[in-house]
């Protein structure tokens, strides 16, 4: 029973601190609105830490806090899962949620929506803890529409600039359109396994493994795998898979704390979450395999080549993110559930510390995004300078740091799975080891390393749409002639150097239990006969050491080396080699620099298609039929009978009494007939 409160307390600790900052924002000062937040989400870590320990020692719980409603055969409760995967999640959630808290302090300093933001970021910590803990469909599709609902208002926190309206509608529509096929798959679970219930349709699922269902004509269709596709269109619109990625890139007009918030451990990991809780459905449809393994190596490829061409800070982190969730997409495809959600854990802190570290950058700049205008600012901002290169370390797949476990493990399930795709799907990864590489540290030495171009306003005020920090008015791009960059206070180097020690440690400490150990036993279900990929990458796993030794005689980590080799070569030594490549493929770059069109086709297609709809059914519809024939059309019928019948009224009294005499003939012809 104690248990349960804490649950509670978890889950409503940050709604509290939300409540207070939210609705008094106008009256309280803001030493109470960041202080009673951050309180809010430090109990909220603390109890999940408290809950991971008894998860730990074997208690886990699956139960319902209250019933929402009942009808007829069908009960929704609210109630929580309280296992190995909803801790981890708890945990992760928690810890970068409080980090971010610490560091919107600083950086939110000058804001006059200090005490709005600070609201904002609670609630959605509230949304998330509720979608991880939820035992149920409904619960999990409460918190993942009130995930994307704050998301929407944490894009557009900046409501006067266009871009970011446009930014948080795009994310919101994009969504709306993954939500769609993840009702869809909920509705198909209530209405053939009649509950919502996680327990009560897992021990259903293998009663309807040969079920199918007429979508059209006589077509049969199987049962589980419309399900399981219908909910990953879902996990495509919340983790950003191709082609329902695009919101991803421009939701960096929010503010960086949302963008290290939203995109390295909460939103974007729901998706990932969401099918790895659902693997015993997953498992019995090889089909729904293939497409989530297929549509993640599109990611984690693709998308890894449009970072290589950006020059916003934001952007280049952005694009990897994009990349990175394909990875774990890549790994659910080949039944390597607990490899994906270790990636979720090892990505969420050194990308939440990549993206507060850009975030450090853009201060230290006075909010000057651009890539190109800094360079040698490792003397400036020592701190940041060390914490982002731990980051990008990790992100490669160094030996020994976090990103490298879970990386590594990553392409080693894909080359041991047999499931259509995964051929394509281990070129994707692999050949996206040496991008990755490449793109993080052109970043990294044009920022840190070489000439000192700041102050030079070498690209002059180019950030248009991109220029992100424009918290206030007077904000102005970029440092003065003869300014230089400044370190960034405590309480944003402070979680900087909080997030590089897992972005470190945590790959080499939880690789064994959580991938190869029993770590998810009975909470992640992977069907062996079927899809034997990880018990055969179990039997090559000798120890987190002996991997990261062995590492040096594979090719991932001879890509990520040549990546950071030609990356250094191109940028630092010989800078006219990129600019010869670009005018030499220019074709390419315009493709890349275009995004491959996916937002022009949206637009055209889509955007288009519903405006010519429309304007069809208003011309067709509204104007010719309603208006038209029913409205004027019945004006116009009702004026020409009575124009007619104006003939009649003529003022003489014969031609009345020979209408009368008319008339009453014709009702005498009737009476006689009947």
């Amino acid at each position: 029973m104690e248990m349960q409160k804490l649950y509670l307390l978890v889950a409503l600790a940050p709604l509290f601190g939300s409540a207070v900052a939210g609705l008094l924002c106008r009256v309280i000062p803001r030493w109470l609105a960041h202080t009673v937040t951050i309180a809010g989400v430090a109990v909220s870590f603390i109890g999940s830490v408290l809950v991971f320990q008894d998860v730990m020692a074997g208690n886990t719980f699956n139960g319902n806090v209250y019933t929402w409603m009942t009808t007829g055969a069908y009960s929704f409760h609210v109630g929580f899962l309280i296992d190995s995967l909803t801790a981890t999640m708890m945990l992760v959630v928690t810890f970068v949620s409080l980090m971010v808290h610490i560091y919107t302090i600083g950086y939110m300093q000058d804001d006059p929506g200090y005490n709005r933001f600070f609201s904002y970021i609670s609630l959605f910590t509230f949304s998330m803890l509720m979608l991880v803990m939820s035992n149920n469909f409904m619960q999990l599709f409460f918190g993942w529409e009130a995930v994307g609902l704050v998301s929407y208002l944490l894009i557009g926190f900046w409501f006067t600039r266009p871009s970011a309206i446009y930014a948080n509608m795009k994310a919101f529509l994009v969504n709306r359109v993954g939500d769609f096929g993840f009702i869809l798959g909920i509705g198909l679970v209530l209405a053939h396994f009649g509950s919502l219930d996680y327990a009560a349709v897992f021990a259903k699922a293998p009663e309807l493994a040969d079920a199918t269902l007429n979508i059209w004509g006589e077509q049969e269709w199987s049962l589980l795998t419309v399900t399981c596709i219908c909910l990953f269109i879902g996990a495509m619109g919340k983790s950003a898979q191709v082609p329902l990625h695009v919101w991803l890139p421009d939701s960096m007009e929010g503010p960086t704390p949302i963008s290290a918030l939203i995109h390295a451990a909460t939103m974007v990991t729901a998706g990932i979450f969401m099918v790895s809780r659902m693997s015993p459905l997953f498992e019995m449809s090889t089909t729904a395999l293939s497409v989530v393994m297929v549509i993640g190596a599109i990611t984690a490829l693709f998308m890894g080549f449009l970072g290589i061409i950006q020059n916003d800070i934001k952007r280049v982190v952005a694009y990897s993110t994009l990349s990175q969730l394909g990875y774990m997409t890549v790994a659910l495809g080949a039944s390597a559930y607990s490899v994906a959600i270790f990636h979720l854990m090892t990505h969420a802190f050194f990308k939440a510390l990549l993206f507060l570290g850009a975030g450090s950058v853009i201060i230290g700049m006075h909010h000057d995004q651009d890539i190109r205008n800094m360079g040698g600012l490792r003397k400036y901002m020592p701190i940041t300078w060390m914490t982002t290169l731990i980051a990008s370390l990790a992100l490669i797949g160094t030996p020994f740091f976090s990103g490298f476990y879970s990386k590594d493990s990553i392409i080693e399930a894909v080359a041991f799975s047999d499931i259509p795709g995964s051929g394509f799907a281990y070129f994707a990864v692999l050949a996206g080891v040496f991008v990755t590489a490449f793109y993080s540290f052109r970043m990294y030495f044009l920022v840190f390393h070489g000439e000192e171009r700041f102050g030079k306003s070498l690209h002059g005020d180019h950030l248009g749409d991109h220029d992100d920090e424009e918290a206030a008015s007077d904000h102005h791009h970029g440092l003065a002639p003869g300014q230089k960059p400044h370190e960034s206070p405590w309480v944003i180097t402070l979680p900087l150097v909080l997030l590089a020690i897992p972005s470190v440690i945590i790959g080499y400490i939880g690789v064994g239990p959580m991938v190869f150990g029993e770590f998810f036993e009975g909470v992640i279900h992977v069907d062996e006969a079927a899809h034997g990929g990880m018990a055969e990458l179990h039997h090559h796993f000798q120890g987190a050491t002996a991997m990261a030794l062995h590492a040096v005689q594979t090719a991932p980590f001879w890509l990520a080396l040549s990546g950071v080799v030609v990356s250094w070569f191109f940028y630092m030594k010989r800078p006219d080699i990129p600019a010869a490549i670009q005018r030499r493929f220019s074709g390419i770059y315009t493709i890349l620099e275009n995004k491959y069109y996916f937002d022009k086709i949206n637009e055209t297609v889509f955007a288009g298609g519903a405006l010519l709809l429309g304007r069809g059914l208003w011309r067709g519809g509204d104007v010719a039929v309603i208006d038209g024939l029913l409205v004027n059309g019945s004006a116009k019928l009702v004026g020409w009978v009575a124009a007619v019948i104006r003939c009649t009224q003529t003022g003489y009294v014969y031609h009345y009494a020979f209408t009368m005499i008319i008339g009453l003939l014709l009702l005498l012809t009737l009476w006689v007939r009947v």
